[in-house]
């Protein structure tokens, strides 16, 4: 038997780019060729927190066949979490020298800080919210749309009216998350200062660790008695329901621990980027989420890691040159992928080694 050697391309591919990212940026002078920009380490760190996402997509589309249009609504609330706790940690130095309240409290006129804002001054605390606040509105949408049964489009529908509704709620500058402006304007993060070098470098290895260790961890579940039987709720869940099982108790699991996920990945993103807003939320987002996960290949874990990466290499690069025609690129792309790799990437390099065998081609071996 051929050992899987998927998990450890993956994991070199993942913790050694970085790593050698890191070194390219710190221990090379600017005038080297080989040089790394710390705008281009931010740029990575950016993609990995949108695979972080894709394999967040994949765990539910791929192994229990929930397709989910509203992901990107854990994913920004875990980001809100983490611009929260940046935004207390600007104190003073904001624009209107307000040492408790964000600025665009004190342009709003607010006189006091909101009880859910409290604590966010707190690392921990905010590191926490990133998790359970998506994991909660999962569970509770998830506990109520799988227990009546709600599946296949329909279900498609409701998760993007979740996060289109969540979208034009944090639109309104009376819910104190800054309204269409969004959070911005950050300037340290564990004390340290966030347009440094160091902290740049340092957000790229955190989440890189972070995406691996997700990427693990969704290989073992994947591969144990419960990850089978998630499985086969996807291909026959009427089958699987007649044998004893409950489908929904299984869906409602794998659908929690993927928000989890998606919002680990929202507060990476937030520190790179340097800027959040409700438009995050876009339904669109999440489209492009279960595109990536589709150009890379359903299913795999390692594919949508890689489809996240390729195809946000390829917006950043159209929508410089050719910002025109980038959304046409995107749909092109997809319906390409629909019609000529239906498993992905990854599933054409398997089908590539895949040998034939007498099951397979009906030869009687003599």
């Amino acid at each position: 038997m051929k050992r899987d050697l998927q998990p450890t391309i993956t994991l070199a591919c993942i913790l050694g780019g970085a790593l050698l990212l890191a070194v390219l940026n710190l221990a090379t002078p600017e005038a080297s060729a080989v040089h790394v920009p710390t705008y281009a380490v931010s740029l990575i760190g950016k993609y990995l927190t949108y695979s972080i996402l894709a394999l967040s997509v994949d765990m539910v589309w791929g192994f229990a066949g929930i397709l989910s249009l509203g992901h990107a609504a854990f994913f920004t609330l875990g980001g809100y979490a983490m611009g929260m706790y940046l935004m207390r940690q600007i104190g003073a130095r904001g624009v209107y020298a307000n040492p408790t309240l964000p600025d665009f409290m004190v342009f709003l006129n607010w006189k006091e800080l909101p009880w859910y804002w409290h604590g966010f001054d707190m690392a921990w605390f905010a590191i926490i919210m990133a998790m359970l606040v998506p994991g909660v509105l999962a569970l509770v949408f998830g506990f109520l749309a799988f227990r009546s049964r709600v599946s296949g489009v329909y279900l498609s529908i409701i998760t993007q009216a979740l996060t289109y509704a969540l979208m034009l709620a944090f639109f309104r500058n009376d819910m104190g998350f800054g309204g269409n402006n969004g959070l911005t304007d950050f300037k340290e993060m564990f004390g340290m200062r966030l347009q440094s070098d160091g902290m740049r470098v340092g957000l790229l290895l955190a989440t890189a660790i972070i995406l691996a260790a997700q990427y693990m961890l969704a290989r073992f579940i994947m591969g144990s008695r419960y990850g089978k039987v998630l499985i086969a709720v996807r291909d026959t869940e009427s089958r699987t329901r007649f044998l004893g099982y409950r489908p929904e108790s299984y869906k409602l699991v794998v659908w929690t621990l993927s928000a989890v996920l998606a919002g680990i990945g929202g507060a990476l993103y937030v520190p790179q980027v340097g800027i959040l807003n409700p438009g995050e939320f876009a339904p669109a987002n999440s489209i492009e989420a279960v595109i990536w996960v589709a150009v890379g290949g359903r299913g795999t874990l390692a594919g949508p890691i890689l489809g996240a990466v390729l195809v946000n290499l390829g917006k950043t690069y159209l929508t410089t040159a050719l910002p025109e025609i980038w959304l046409f690129a995107l749909g092109a792309l997809f319906v390409a992928v629909t019609l000529f790799l239906p498993k992905g990437i990854l599933g054409l390099f398997a089908g590539r080694r895949r040998t034939p065998t007498p099951a397979m081609t009906n030869e009687v071996v003599p």
